[in-house]
C-alpha cells in the first residue's frame, strides 16, 4: 500500500467511526422516543436494527486489525488505530443499551414516577456521547476533559432518580396492604424503570471511555483511562 493509500485508509477509518457513532446515537434517541410514546413499532425497529450496528462494528474491527498487521504503524498512527478500535467497542455497547431501552418500551405496563424525567437523563447521556465524538473528530483534548467532568452531573441525576423510586416504595401506603395495585406487576415496572436509569448511566460511562481513548490518541495522555 502506498503512503497516499495508507493515509486515505486512516481517513476512511475516522469517517466510518463517526458514522457508527451517528447511527448508535440515533438508535438511542429512537429508543427514548419509544419509551416516552409507548411506541412498540418504533421500539422493535431499534431492536431489529441492532444487527446493522454489529455488522459495521465487525467490519471496522477487521479494518483496524488489517491496518495494524499489514502497515505496522508507529507512534501517533498506532495510537489512532488502537484508540479507534476501543472506541468502536464502546459504540457497539451503547447500541446494545439502546436495544435494552427499546425492550423496556415494549415491556412497560404503565407510567411510574412521572417526576423521574427519563428523557432529560437520556438527553444528558447522549450529549456526552456527541461531545466525546466531537473531541475525536476535531482532535480536541479540552473536550475530552469536559466530557469526563460532566459524568458527575449525570451520575447525580441517576442517583436522584433511583433514590426517588426507592424512597417511594419504602414510604408508600400501598405497601401496607391497603392498596389496590397489582403488586407483582408494580414491582416489575419498578425494576424496569431502575434498569432504564442504570442503562442511561452506562451510556455516559461509555462516553467517558471514548473521551479517555481520544485523549490518549491525541496526547499520549492516560489521565482519563483509570
Amino acid at each position: 500500500m502506498s503512503r497516499q493509500s495508507y493515509q486515505k485508509s486512516l481517513q476512511e477509518l475516522r469517517e466510518d467511526v463517526l458514522y457508527l457513532s451517528e447511527l448508535v446515537a440515533e438508535r438511542v434517541r429512537e429508543a427514548l422516543s419509544a419509551l416516552e410514546d409507548k411506541d412498540e413499532a418504533q421500539a422493535r425497529q431499534v431492536i431489529e436494527g441492532d444487527h446493522e450496528i454489529n455488522r459495521i462494528y465487525l467490519d471496522l474491527e477487521k479494518d483496524c486489525i488489517d491496518l495494524i498487521a499489514l502497515q505496522q504503524p508507529v507512534a501517533s498512527d498506532l495510537r489512532f488505530i488502537a484508540s479507534s478500535f476501543k472506541i468502536i467497542t464502546d459504540l457497539e455497547r451503547i447500541g446494545d443499551l439502546a436495544t435494552n431501552l427499546a425492550q423496556y418500551a415494549i415491556d412497560a405496563e404503565s407510567d411510574l414516577y412521572t417526576e423521574v424525567d427519563i428523557q432529560r437523563i437520556g438527553d444528558a447521556a447522549l450529549d456526552m456521547v456527541d461531545q466525546s465524538m466531537d473531541a475525536y473528530d476535531a482532535e480536541d483534548s479540552d473536550l475530552c476533559f469536559s466530557v469526563a467532568d460532566r459524568d458527575d452531573d449525570l451520575d447525580d441525576m441517576c442517583d436522584v432518580a433511583s433514590e426517588t423510586i426507592v424512597r417511594d416504595i419504602m414510604t408508600s401506603d400501598d405497601f401496607e396492604g391497603d392498596g389496590d395495585i397489582d403488586m407483582e406487576e408494580f414491582l416489575v415496572d419498578v425494576r424496569r424503570l431502575l434498569l432504564t436509569v442504570r442503562d442511561l448511566e452506562r451510556i455516559g460511562d461509555h462516553a467517558v471511555n471514548i473521551a479517555a481513548r481520544t485523549l490518549y490518541m491525541l496526547d499520549n495522555d492516560d489521565a482519563l483511562l483509570f
